[in-house]
């Protein structure tokens, strides 16, 4: 059991290696982590580069998620740990995605890429992720709070969806903490009111 973890574990991170937010901001003639947060992310691509570098950041950063979770699940099957394996290689991802290795370790927050394992999980529950993120930033118009929402709702879905399983609920739970950790000053800004909101423009000086 423990090797099978392992081996899903280094698929995910593999895949969650890669940084579209780097690559994109590459591609601009920029470091995208010199600029607005300083976050390899799908936010800071908005913020830094505009919509359309934030979309395809958003995507890519989901889609390195759900390849694998996939693979995973229909490649590698398990009768017994059939759904625990996939969510050790999607914790993979993220752990990949925030602490890319190429990158010395500076990466995302890892929510993308957390939607899109959700996704890969359970379609249902990627798509109330979605819906979920979309009311709290239309509602707030801060993209941090909706993130920390939808971290929230992984173990709770866990938790309803799978009783008794108290293995795959403290994975899903790792998610949740993951995400805390790397808003912890985003919560900060929220709390003392100085949180950006979306829509907001990061100048770059070349």
């Amino acid at each position: 059991m423990l090797l099978k973890i392992l081996i899903c574990l280094i698929i995910g991170y593999g895949f969650g290696c890669f940084s579209t937010a780097y690559v994109i901001g590459k591609a601009n003639n920029i470091d995208i982590r010199n600029y607005g947060s300083g976050n390899a992310g799908t936010t800071n691509a908005l913020r830094t580069l505009g919509w359309k570098a934030g979309f395809l950041t958003f995507i890519g950063d989901a889609i390195k998620a759900i390849i694998p979770v996939l693979l995973v699940r229909f490649v590698i099957q398990d009768d017994v740990y059939g759904q625990l394996l996939p969510l050790y290689t999607g914790l993979g991802v993220v752990l990949g995605h925030n602490f890319p290795f190429w990158l010395h370790f500076r990466g995302g927050k890892g929510i993308a890429a957390t939607g899109g394992v959700m996704l890969a999980f359970d379609w249902r529950l990627g798509i109330a992720a979605l819906i979920l993120f979309l009311i709290v930033v239309i509602v707030t118009r801060y993209v941090s709070l909706g993130s920390l929402m939808i971290s929230l709702l992984f173990p709770v879905w866990v938790l309803f969806l799978y009783p008794g399983d108290l293995h795959m609920f403290l994975v899903s739970l790792v998610f949740t903490v993951s995400a805390f950790i790397k808003h912890r000053q985003n919560m900060k800004r929220l709390l003392n009111g100085t949180e950006n909101k979306i829509g907001q423009k990061v100048k770059i000086e070349k």
